[in-house]
């Protein structure tokens, strides 16, 4: 018997059938712009506010309440499987996550303990109780893919070059495959948590793969990204698979396991489209229109909708996450206009 959820136009869209109207929903839509959102964040860090399932639920419901997108993102953020199996770290203001002890070495990989669901039990809890409150809005989960997380545990942060993970993957090669081993297997086990208390899609964010040529992807973290997403493909949830600056990898992330391929906004969507092998395709306004004139982010995002006509599925987004300045009546506006031009 079909979930109710089964014909939601996102559903609908990354499954490559025909929704009701262009389904959307916004990268970082849960927080940063909000004012709501910063009231609640107020004297509480970035992780205990993901560890707190009242604080969890109540900010991925904001945007939906405000916007009425096709699909909440629940809120968490990428390093948070790290923090919960052990690892020293925390997400500082400004800068991002910073990791007290950088991975080096074999040892350091070996004292990384794999995840298991009684490590992020208030994940589940949160899960659940957003499935039960969002009703026929789908809930979209969410891991760190291997290379991006991979990367902050040998930076040791942010990086512009990614020097040190680079000289791993490519000078180290026994420390990065088990290094990526041991991710994968966090993040596979992360979005198992996520699917199993409820969650309609998963998306699998590789922020800093558009640092790679498309030889060392395929070589070195394609395979690792490959295996996350495999690992769960016998829930029949769809897959979205993102990078940034990613418009020479298209077409091997939709190889990697993907049904729906994040295009951001430095690739026009049809190009995109042509990239992706026939797979349905997220995105791509570029984030900073919406600081435009409204008539100039409209115009601008009717030809995303035009161009998305010619794919499989098209799921509205942004090219990249929402930027914190923001105006929150610009995504709503915006949603309000996609979802009345493209309505069939």
């Amino acid at each position: 018997m079909p979930s109710p959820l089964h014909d939601a136009p996102f559903l609908r869209a990354a499954r490559g059938e025909q929704p009701s109207h262009t389904p959307v929903w916004f990268m970082r839509q849960a927080g940063r712009s909000l004012p709501e959102y910063r009231r609640l964040r107020e004297g509480i860090t970035m992780l205990e506010s993901c560890m707190r399932p009242d604080l969890v639920v109540e900010i991925t419901l904001q945007p939906v309440r405000r916007y009425g997108v096709d699909a909440a993102i629940f809120f968490s953020d990428i390093v948070l499987p790290l923090k919960a199996v052990g690892v020293d770290l925390d997400i500082k203001p400004g800068v991002g996550p910073v990791v007290a002890e950088p991975v080096r070495t074999l040892a350091d990989v070996a004292a990384i303990p794999d995840l298991t669901p009684e490590h992020v039990d208030f994940v589940t809890e949160s899960v659940r109780t957003l499935v039960g409150e969002l009703g026929a809005t789908p809930l979209i989960g969410f891991a760190g893919a291997p290379f991006t997380v991979a990367s902050y545990l040998v930076e040791g942060g942010p990086s512009k070059d990614h020097a040190r993970t680079k000289a791993m993957m490519l000078g180290a090669p026994e420390v990065w495959a088990a290094l990526m081993d041991k991710i994968a297997g966090i993040s596979a086990a992360y979005l198992e948590v996520q699917i199993a208390a409820g969650a309609s899609a998963v998306q699998l964010f590789d922020s800093w793969a558009g640092a790679l040529s498309p030889s060392d992807y395929a070589a070195s973290v394609m395979p690792w990204s490959a295996r996350v997403l495999q690992a769960v493909a016998a829930h029949d949830v769809p897959r979205i698979h993102f990078g940034v600056g990613t418009g020479e990898l298209l077409g091997l992330m939709g190889e990697a396991g993907a049904d729906v391929v994040g295009v951001d906004w430095r690739v026009p969507l049809a190009d995109g489209i042509a990239r992706v092998g026939g797979r349905a395709v997220q995105g791509n306004l570029d984030p900073t229109l919406v600081f435009t004139p409204t008539e100039v982010m409209l115009a601008r995002a009717a030809e995303v909708l035009r161009a998305g006509e010619q794919a499989s599925g098209h799921v509205f987004n942004l090219g990249h996450g929402v930027l914190p300045d923001t105006d929150p009546d610009q995504l709503a506006r915006l949603t309000d206009f996609v979802h009345e031009t493209s309505a069939r």
